[in-house]
């Protein structure tokens, strides 16, 4: 049978009941809904340099059986796999290292698949050959694929793409009953030292939790003035538009859990998390007043809370932040996959990756012998 993949200009193009028979629930990253609201709301577009062009293959049925949610990049910003040294490099041997292709879900270090395949997992490989040719059709220097799922890793290897790994921080659920129950795993002093930080947080403000229908329009207007604040500071500009905030609330509520601390009444701080099948996923926080902990409460305990309540097995708070270790976030392994197309600048990145892991091994190994656990 002979494939054939289309490319199209947005996500919105594809029936949502088609891509979200291939993406599964189980990520809201990759859902329709995420995606569109994105290219609604102009935070990627053109004009942010993230061009839509997700790429599917249709079944016998004409419905589509396996789809790529990619991107056209004209710079390496949102991405959190950090690949400027290679731009200089390739760009100081005369080559054009942007635009470049990224298989991603827009600004979210947050793992999940990256190659949404239904029932279809013989599908993986031609869409990455799919991708592969778009970039060689079009003088792309390169496609990558960040925040792989660890399960869908052997079809990058299968296709010959360049792994790349880095680390993260995730609480992981053992079962937990409460909060308290958590804390019983740590050595004593981590133990104390984490109820001291949760208390100094708590004290003179009241910590509220929001979801679905609950999450009113003044708490939105509070969230904004947080996320422009910490934006501005981290990236300049910030991702996300307001325009998405009102297309998350309107679409996605029951997929958020917006935290949010009070003070005489006021809203001054808060994080906003987003709830997959499986897993809590902390995506931004911002705060107008400085107050000791307040960062690890709203981020870290909160979340910690929120997943023994729903059960979930574990809580990703992004990327980054190795003061998380303390805080019982434990250091695993992110991926990332890469087809260079110039035969010699990919021997170049490979040589490169190889040292790399070597020392990311090196590091992981150390952070684990820092958790806060017990030992023995």
């Amino acid at each position: 049978m002979t494939l054939t993949a289309r490319i199209h200009k947005s996500v919105s193009e594809i029936l949502p009941e088609d891509w979200d028979r291939l993406a599964g629930i189980g990520n809201p990253f990759v859902s329709h809904d995420f995606l569109a609201l994105l290219e609604e709301s102009g935070s990627v577009g053109a004009r942010t340099g993230w061009s839509p062009l997700p790429i599917v293959i249709d079944g016998e049925d004409g419905r589509p059986a396996a789809a790529l949610p990619a991107y056209l990049k004209s710079h390496s910003q949102g991405e959190y796999v950090f690949d400027h040294a290679w731009a200089d490099a390739w760009s100081r041997a005369g080559g054009a290292y942007y635009p470049k292709l990224q298989i991603a879900a827009p600004f979210t270090p947050a793992t999940g698949p990256r190659l949404l395949l239904g029932d279809r997992p013989d599908l993986a490989v031609p869409l990455l050959r799919a991708a592969e040719q778009l970039c060689e059709s079009n003088d792309l220097s390169s496609a990558h694929a960040t925040f792989i799922a660890p399960e869908q890793l052997p079809f990058f290897e299968e296709a010959g793409w360049l792994l790349r790994n880095d680390i993260q921080f995730h609480w992981e659920n053992r079962g937990y009953a409460s909060f308290d129950d958590f804390l019983g795993a740590l050595s004593s002093e981590k133990r104390k030292n984490l109820r001291k930080e949760r208390a100094k947080a708590q004290d003179g403000v009241e910590i509220r939790t929001f979801t679905g229908a609950e999450i009113l329009p003044e708490h939105w207007d509070a969230f904004w003035l947080f996320y422009q604040d910490t934006g501005a500071r981290k990236w300049g500009r910030p991702y996300l538009t307001r325009a998405a905030f009102d297309l998350i609330d309107e679409r996605m509520a029951d997929k958020v859990l917006l935290v949010l601390a009070f003070y005489d009444g006021e809203a001054v701080a808060g994080a906003i998390n987003f709830i997959g099948a499986d897993a809590l996923y902390g995506r931004y926080w911002g705060a107008l007043v400085e107050k000791p902990f307040l960062h690890f409460e709203l981020c870290y305990y909160q979340a910690i809370d929120a997943a023994i309540a729903l059960g979930l097995s574990r809580v990703e708070a992004g990327a980054q932040g190795g003061h998380k270790l303390a805080r019982g976030y434990e250091p695993v392994r992110t991926w990332s996959a890469h087809y260079i197309v110039d035969p010699g600048f990919r021997r170049a990145v490979a040589d490169f990756l190889a040292q790399e892991r070597a020392g990311i091994a090196q590091d992981q190994l150390l952070l684990g012998e820092r958790t806060p656990f017990r030992k023995g």
